[in-house]
């Protein structure tokens, strides 16, 4: 029989949104920084020449390029200020996390609550602006050289002055792009930094579209293979969403109590353990740790000739992680099963559920609380990872290999199909725990209402 809370949730309707006022707030301020989002994105870096830089990415997209500039919406291919995307953020927010589960320091400062919370964030910054800066003098170096085997320069006055005013704009589109996100997180709706690289995806799903169509127009792609495309991507949907909601429910029980009518009672609940824990992060973490560098080191490429031992070690790096390459889908397929286990071991700490259930009185029907406890949590949890962990890797890679098979010359991939979907889920999930706070509200106005009418 279903509670009362799941009664009240399965009636939300969504015709009291316009009741909801805190939610609209929340939802247009939403809004309007996605909007700036998109207006930054064709913001062009100084000393650019946007019609030469356009012949020039034409002419060399594909791969690896092509997927960056999916996730950063369009801004890699106009170079705009925030080009990098939220990728150096989150490269740093790897490298942190990491560092705070192998550092005694960092995992001491980590246990501090919100004031170590507040430590890494302000470390996880300070090593996005030295990542960018990295990443952004290496892009500028190579804009210099980019078409130089085409008799065309992208960049209008070459030079040092050139390198620091694309170091110092890319930091400050980066940093700005990282406050926007966080402004969303705090007093929108959603995860903002993965609505920013949602915004993004979709912002490139109209071009995409009509690359696929106009392809089939012009014959290069046949019509049944477009169907084909069009029913992948349908099931990949369906199965996305089937499993991000799948999870292992661990039967919790609670001492008996004496009710009311002096019956002992025994309450009963339900630990829910998804089978996908870590999200849609393993593969945006996957991603921009194997992207960034690629997407540097292809810029590079374009501005080497072959001609000394450096040139000819990033042409062939260039080569050998191109974009459907087996060492590529190899780096990317571990990747996401490596952040799946570390971030579901971040996000879940057996010892910690283990001992809230201890103090509350709970344990596991035939398991003995404290230290069988979270052994037994860690052994459900890693096995129920397993499959999450193939269930990413088969999502991701699987259109990655007929994408590159069957030589479509745009990337149309399952990962962004994952981060659509997943932040979609997401975002309508906080909407309707915003519509249940709201339903709950009235509810208790009413009944204090009621209740001073009785005095």
């Amino acid at each position: 029989m279903a509670s009362k809370a799941d009664q009240l949730a399965s009636n939300i309707s969504f015709a009291k949104f316009s009741q909801a006022t805190e939610l609209k707030r929340r939802l247009w301020f939403t809004l309007g920084v996605l909007v700036v989002f998109r207006f930054l994105s064709f913001v062009p870096l100084p000393g650019i020449d946007p019609t030469v830089l356009a012949q020039l990415y034409s002419q060399t997209q594909g791969g690896v390029l092509d997927i960056f500039n999916t996730f950063s919406g369009g801004s890699l291919e106009r170079m705009s200020l925030i080009a990098l995307g939220v990728m150096p953020y989150i490269t740093a927010s790897i490298v942190i996390q990491l560092a705070a589960s192998l550092s005694p320091t960092l995992a001491a400062i980590k246990k501090e609550g919100e004031s170590g919370r507040k430590k890494l964030n302000q470390y996880t910054r300070y090593g996005t602006v030295g990542l960018t800066a990295v990443q952004g003098y290496f892009i500028a170096v190579g804009l210099e050289g980019y078409g130089a085997q085409s008799g065309l320069q992208a960049v209008v006055d070459p030079g040092m002055l050139f390198r620091v005013a694309v170091v110092v704009s890319l930091i400050g589109g980066t940093m700005f792009l990282m406050w926007l996100g966080e402004q969303i997180t705090s007093r929108g709706i959603g995860n903002g930094i993965s609505l920013i690289i949602m915004a993004g995806i979709v912002a490139q799903l109209p071009v995409t579209l009509s690359n696929l169509f106009q392809s089939g127009r012009e014959g290069s792609i046949s019509g049944l293979l477009i169907m084909g495309i069009i029913v992948i991507a349908l099931g990949l949907i369906a199965g996305i969403c089937f499993m991000e909601r799948a999870q292992r429910r661990v039967l919790i029980q609670y001492p008996k109590r004496q009710t009311r009518q002096g019956i002992m009672q025994a309450d009963r609940s339900h630990l829910p353990l998804k089978v996908n824990t870590a999200g849609v992060i393993p593969p945006i973490f996957a991603s921009s740790l194997l992207l960034m560098p690629l997407t540097v080191s292809q810029f590079a490429g374009q501005a080497t000739q072959g001609d000394s031992r450096w040139g000819d070690f990033i042409i062939e790096l260039n080569q050998l992680l191109a974009h459907g390459s087996p060492l590529y889908m190899a780096l990317y397929g571990l990747g996401i099963v490596f952040f799946c286990f570390f971030y579901t071991a971040v996000v879940f700490n057996p010892e910690e559920t283990a001992e809230n259930l201890k103090r509350n009185g709970g344990f596991i029907p035939g398991i003995r609380p404290g230290k069988n406890t979270e052994v037994y949590l860690d052994y459900v949890l890693t096995r129920i990872t397993v499959i999450g962990a193939a269930y990413l890797a088969f999502i991701c890679l699987v259109p990655e290999f007929l994408i590159a098979r069957a030589g479509i010359p745009f990337y149309l991939g399952g990962t962004s199909l994952l981060i659509v979907v997943n932040v979609t889920v997401d975002t309508v999930t906080q909407i309707q725990s915003h519509l249940l706070a709201h339903q709950y509200g009235d509810l208790i106005k009413k009944a204090k209402l009621k209740g001073g009418r009785l005095r």
